[in-house]
This record gives C-alpha cells, structure tokens and sequence, in this order.
C-alpha cells in the first residue's frame, strides 16, 4: 500500500531511539500519521515543524498499519510564525483544531481552508477574521453548520444581529431583543455578504461562538473542553481587543 499527497504538519511526537510519528492533515487523504524513520534528527528538525506544507509518500504492508512517511518540504512556515507570539498561537490553535478531524477521512475544503489561514498569518488584522471563517468551515464539513442566512423565527434575512446557542441559527434583531442576554451577538463578517476584516471585538465574539459550538459537538461528548491551545487564542484575542 502507498500514496502521494499533500500536506501539513499538525504535530510530531518522538518515536524510539531517532524515529518520529508525524499527524498531517493531507489533500486527498485527511488526517493521517506515519513514522519517520531519523525523524528526530537534524535533517527533518526544520521540516517537521506545525505549519509547514510537505510533500508525503505513505507506505504500509497494509492499509490498517500505521505505515511510514518520507517527507519533503514544499513551504516552510513555522519559523517565520513562531517568531511572533500571536501568530505563533493562532498556528497552534488551527493545528489542535485540526486534530480533531476524523483520520484517514478526507476533507480537501478544510485542508484548502487551513492553507490559506496559515497564509494570512503574517497579517494580524486579518487572520483571526480567517480563522473563525475556517472553523465555521469545519463545522459545516462535519455536519454541524451555522445557519447565519436568514433569521431562524421570522425566516427574514435582514438586520441580523444574534446567533441562537442551542440552534447555531441566525436571529434578527426585533426578534432577538427579548432574549439578548441568552444570544451570541453576530459579527458582520461572519455573514455572507457582509464577510472581510472585523473588529478586534468582533472577531473575539466570533471565536466564542465557534468555540461554543466545536466544544458541544465534538469535545464535550468525549468528556474534554477545547484545546489548550484554542483557550489562549480565545484569551489573547480578548486582550487585544480591550487595547482597541
């Protein structure tokens, strides 16, 4: 059994003696680990890094097996992100979400998604906007999706204004004045049409309303709370907004 693809490095974890396991999120065949044999040397300490995008060719006796990686560099990230804090958070926070993607399930949107975010990185006043549009990505790639078109009680598509907690839809805001303190409230960027750079405060709502919902559908049910990672990203996104 083998394959060629796409990919980007989510985590290494240490493997023997000089080995190394690498969880990548690839193109055409999702989340997928392998060994890399001298993965914990020199020659692969800059490629294995989180963020990067490699080149992998996955070999096993059989499919079940864990099979072995070799890994060839196509972009590297990680060592310009890793030298700013926020950035190196946000890189940290995409790839714990990452892992929580079913493995051997391929998901190419996410994958796209999460390369453009890691793109955007560098631009601070735009990449958290990105990353929550990701996140909505993935909850509607995994069967969980935000319905933020149209008010979820009068079906009107204007002036919306909160998100429900329990239903994930869109309310407006004469409809939602009665229960204002039980909504979300929802970022203009995070509708269709009204999608592009929001304000710090805006992008630190849109980030509580897709950790309520990643938390509910996927970490809650198996007994966990979202990554640590993902909890400081929510906590340094609310202190930058407290300096605007």
């Amino acid at each position: 059994m083998d394959w060629h693809d796409e990919g980007i490095v989510l985590s290494t974890r240490s493997y023997g003696e000089s080995g190394a396991i690498a969880e990548v999120l690839t193109r055409d065949h999702g989340r997928h680990l392998g060994l890399v044999r001298g993965g914990a040397g020199r020659r692969y300490k800059g490629i294995l890094q989180p963020g990067n995008s490699v080149s992998v060719h996955w070999r096993a006796r059989l499919s079940e097996h864990l099979g072995s990686f070799t890994v060839e560099m196509l972009k590297a990230r990680a060592g310009v992100l890793m030298e700013e804090a926020f950035a190196l958070t946000g890189l940290t926070a995409a790839c714990a979400i990452a892992g929580i993607l079913p493995e051997r399930e391929a998901h190419a949107p996410l994958y796209e998604g999460l390369s453009v975010l890691l793109d955007t990185m560098e631009d601070a006043d735009i990449w958290p906007a990105v990353f929550v549009r990701w996140e909505l990505g993935l909850l509607q790639e995994l069967g969980f999706g935000l319905e933020l078109g149209q008010c979820a009680a009068t079906g009107s598509r204007d002036d919306l204004a909160y998100v429900s907690p329990r239903s994930g839809g869109a309310v407006s805001r004469e409809a939602g004045a009665p229960y204002a303190e039980r909504l979300f409230r929802l970022p203009p960027f995070m509708v269709g049409s009204q999608a592009g750079i929001g304000h710090p405060d805006d992008m630190t709502e849109g980030l509580r309303i897709t950790g309520h919902f990643l938390e509910r559908h996927f970490y809650a049910p198996l007994g966990r709370h979202l990554p640590d990672a993902r909890i400081r990203l929510m906590q340094r996104m609310t202190a930058r907004a407290a300096l605007t």
